[in-house]
């Protein structure tokens, strides 16, 4: 490798004059590769040292390893009860990972096998909601905020009409239209009113996107607009929205529980956490293990997305660097 610095002779006036050149690169987020990293790159390198982020992403990668093979760590079925030898059983904290590990319920059923599997129903409705409100909303505030004036006025005052009404109020009276309320039903109530935030702040990201100096090049080299929207604007206004979706993936997890334990979501033969919040409750006082396994595993969840969003925000905002 060459030297960074060296010492240079300068000749002036007869007088020899040492002088040192900082060979350095100018940029001081330059890769090895010496190439500059762009604001993605950036980000990545600002995660990998994060405690936090391994912390949370460890914790979701295996809760979707869970949600996807849930056999892999249970082999006893979450809907077979037996009142006869199982009724309110107590834990058996020494059987790891066996069917009595947490006990049974009142129906006789494993709840570390119902936990297990009640874990792919909260990830598909938090993901699936995610995703939804991500995509329309998104398209929603990249269209208002680019192209402004009347559009900008129909969508800001939709979004204001939604904005004003509960969310959970609001969910459960669509929801309860739905004679049969299946993963899909809930995810389409939930998204259908949880579109606004991800709009808002995704019409300010591209509001101040595009009066930047790259985008007003592009125009005047004669960029069209599906070019302008999706090649220049839209992946310069994307952060913002990826943290407020990452964090709010938690907060539709426990909306999909607080309607299952109204009645409202999910329902059986559906193996949700809220279902067995609801039916553990009753038994708070005598039997708490009843409540503390599930409502347990929804709180780690859900801590678990907030801190993958508080570090995805923090790596993206330089200002928090």
């Amino acid at each position: 490798m060459p030297d960074m610095t060296k010492d240079q002779s300068i000749k002036d006036a007869g007088v020899d004059v040492a002088v040192t050149v900082d060979e350095t690169p100018a940029n001081p987020v330059a890769e090895s590769t010496g190439k500059p990293r762009g604001l993605w790159g950036d980000a990545w390198f600002d995660l990998r040292h994060r405690p936090m982020f391994w912390i949370s992403a460890s914790l979701l990668a295996l809760l979707l390893v869970i949600a996807a093979f849930p056999g892999l760590f249970t082999g006893a079925d979450p809907r077979a009860g037996d009142l006869t030898n199982h009724y309110l059983q107590k834990p058996e904290l020494g059987h790891f990972f066996q069917a009595d590990w947490f006990g049974y319920d009142v129906q006789g059923r494993s709840i570390y096998a119902r936990v297990i599997y009640g874990t792919r129903a909260s990830i598909l409705v938090g993901v699936g909601v995610t995703v939804a409100i991500t995509i329309v909303g998104g398209l929603l505030g990249l269209l208002s905020g680019y192209f402004g004036g009347w559009l900008d006025a129909i969508i800001s005052r939709v979004t204001d009409i939604f904005f004003g009404l509960p969310f959970l109020l609001g969910t459960m009276v669509v929801l309860n239209a739905f004679a049969e309320r299946k993963v899909y039903v809930v995810i389409a109530a939930l998204a259908f009113l949880g579109w606004t935030s991800i709009c808002r702040v995704m019409r300010a990201s591209v509001i101040t996107a595009k009066q930047a100096d790259y985008v007003t090049a592009a125009r005047a080299l004669g960029a069209g607009t599906g070019r302008m929207l999706f090649r220049h604007v839209l992946p310069n206004a994307l952060a913002p929205t990826i943290v407020v979706a990452t964090i709010a993936l938690g907060g539709f997890i426990s909306a999909e529980a607080t309607l299952s334990y109204l009645g409202l979501g999910l329902a059986d033969p559906t193996i949700s956490w809220g279902i067995d919040i609801a039916s553990g409750s009753e038994e708070i006082r005598n039997n708490v293990h009843v409540l503390l396994f599930p409502a347990g595993m929804l709180s780690l969840t859900v801590f678990a997305f907030i801190m993958l969003g508080d570090a995805v925000r923090d790596a993206l905002d330089p200002k928090l660097r």
